[in-house]
């Protein structure tokens, strides 16, 4: 009698183990959802260094004077002074054999700001006011949209809607309908900002010209955005 009981305890036990463990949701369909959209930047960050050089008749212009013509070309465009930030303070003593050649060792020093800039069309005014001989570089360093955030909730929503319409007919091609989502996975974001270096003089007019040689303007390089989300249905 002991025996039979301790077995069927041993078999009830079993039962509540196997309820337990048991899925809700037997029947499920698990799809990917993608969107994606290309948007123009509203947020271009440019580097640009400057050096102190030596100009002929008139020995070396420093750095403060080259500061002053660059900030007085800054103001003119009629920016504020909260787009533009000092990045880097840098002195050197120049090439060895230079040195070696003028038998001496004076101190040279650059400055680099970073300056925000909606468009390329004041990039471009920036361009044509800058001294080519203390311009050491001029370079975007990345590109944004002041409503990034906005665009990813945006296509967050869209990849899981579109997910679930793979989803419904998926499942009508047997016969079957979804039910409630059991889970959704947080989208893998791709996001591909444009980055590019370009160097100093002439080259700056080429890097922020906007207008192609008929004169009609050509947007800046485009952001991608691309979401891609995992979402698990119940089969009804």
């Amino acid at each position: 009698m002991k025996r039979i009981t301790a077995l069927l305890l041993a078999c009830f036990s079993i039962g509540i183990i196997h309820a337990q463990n048991a899925t809700p949701f037997p029947r499920t369909i698990q799809v990917n959802g993608s969107a994606e959209m290309e948007i123009v930047p509203d947020e271009i960050y440019v580097e640009v260094t400057l050096k102190e050089y030596d100009k002929k008749g008139s020995g070396k212009i420093d750095i403060d004077k080259i500061k002053s013509g660059f900030l007085s070309a800054y103001k003119s465009l009629g920016m504020p002074d909260s787009l533009i930030s000092v990045m880097n303070y840098d002195g050197y003593n120049g090439d060895i054999w230079y040195r070696k050649k003028k038998k001496k060792e004076e101190l040279y020093n650059s400055i680099s700001y970073q300056i925000k800039f909606a468009n390329t069309i004041k990039m471009d005014e920036l361009v044509n006011k800058l001294d080519d001989e203390a311009t050491q570089a001029f370079r975007i360093i990345r590109t944004s949209h002041s409503k990034l955030e906005e665009f990813r909730k945006q296509l967050k929503i869209q990849a899981i809607r579109a997910a679930k319409e793979k989803a419904d007919y998926l499942a009508a091609s047997i016969d079957e309908k979804i039910g409630q989502a059991v889970s959704i996975e947080e989208p893998n974001e791709f996001y591909y900002p444009f980055q590019n270096n370009f160097a100093s003089n002439k080259m700056v007019e080429m890097a922020a010209r906007n207008t192609s040689d008929d004169g009609a303007v050509v947007d800046f390089k485009k952001l991608k955005l691309r979401y891609e989300v995992k979402v698990v249905f119940a089969l009804k």
